[in-house]
């Protein structure tokens, strides 16, 4: 009798556990669920405005289905400014930065993870110790340097003034760290040169944080607005923020065709959707491996 009870006793405690556990997931879906929408929904209300009348979006109480969707809006949009030439600036600039950063910091992350040299430490110090800098505090140092090259006005001055980005070097010096050294130690015996050991080992196995990175870098670069502002004036090389801004100014800072300004929000916004949707196995892979969460 008393085994019996006992059994029925750990039974009755297994079930309190699986009913604790599915009410704890349960919780803990309809939170994401929640959250999820909360960060979502400015992106969906910024759609929703797209595709209403004037009228509809000053509305009360507002609704978030348009009755008849003004799909002419994003057409309208897409016309009145050239979106289609900022979008290319600041794909361009973007991509070009991304590049650059990502060499810059594999070499950098190689020489602090792979060579032994006279302050290597104090070195990585420095480095780390300039993430902390407000970007601000570099725009006039940064500004002047660029002028007297004579490179104000231009990408190159663009490019060149974001060649280097902490964070990066940060991110694949962790991933560097966690590659087994006996494949580099059996590379050297082999004869591979650094570069050889860089590109082809190092590398092809710390792909995800590459791409980790490349997709926050990219972002960050695509949306930047305060430093690009400052160091470029000739329209024809604005970039989508700015192009963004001078269109809200002509046409919807007083309320005049808020619709077509939602517009040409969601089609800035759409390239770096696409790219997410196309990147996200890799960078969720990328933030795992190197323990690095945001």
């Amino acid at each position: 009798m008393e085994i019996a009870i006992k059994e029925q006793t750990k039974k009755k405690k297994a079930e309190i556990k699986k009913l604790k556990l599915k009410a704890s997931n349960i919780v803990s879906h309809i939170t994401l669920i929640i959250f999820s929408f909360l960060m979502a929904f400015p992106f969906i209300w910024m759609i929703s405005s797209a595709l209403k009348t004037k009228d509809e979006i000053f509305k009360f109480p507002p609704t978030l289905i348009p009755e008849v969707p003004q799909w002419h809006n994003f057409i309208s949009a897409f016309t009145s400014a050239p979106f289609d030439l900022y979008i290319f600036n600041s794909t361009f600039t973007a991509l070009t930065i991304v590049i650059v950063q990502v060499v810059n910091s594999a070499m950098i992350a190689y020489a602090i993870t792979q060579l032994e040299f006279l302050g290597k430490k104090i070195l990585f110090a420095i480095i780390m110790a300039t993430y902390m800098l407000p970007a601000a505090v570099t725009y006039v140092p940064g500004y002047v340097v660029l002028s007297k090259l004579n490179l104000l006005d231009t990408y190159t001055g663009l490019i060149i003034s974001n060649a280097v980005n902490v964070f990066g070097i940060f991110l694949i010096r962790q991933a560097f760290m966690q590659i087994n050294k006996s494949l580099i130690e059996a590379a050297k015996m082999d004869g591979a040169t650094h570069w050889q050991i860089l590109w082809r080992i190092l590398v092809p196995l710390s792909k995800p944080s590459f791409i980790t990175f490349g997709l926050m870098s990219f972002v960050s670069n695509y949306n930047s607005y305060l430093w690009p502002s400052l160091i470029i004036k000739d329209p024809k090389l604005n970039l989508i923020t700015m192009g963004l801004r001078q269109f809200f100014i002509q046409q919807g800072a007083y309320g005049v065709k808020w619709p077509e300004v939602m517009a040409a929000s969601a089609l800035t916004v759409l390239p770096l959707l696409i790219l997410f949707v196309v990147a996200q196995k890799w960078f969720m892979n990328g933030i795992a491996d190197t323990g690095v969460k945001g």
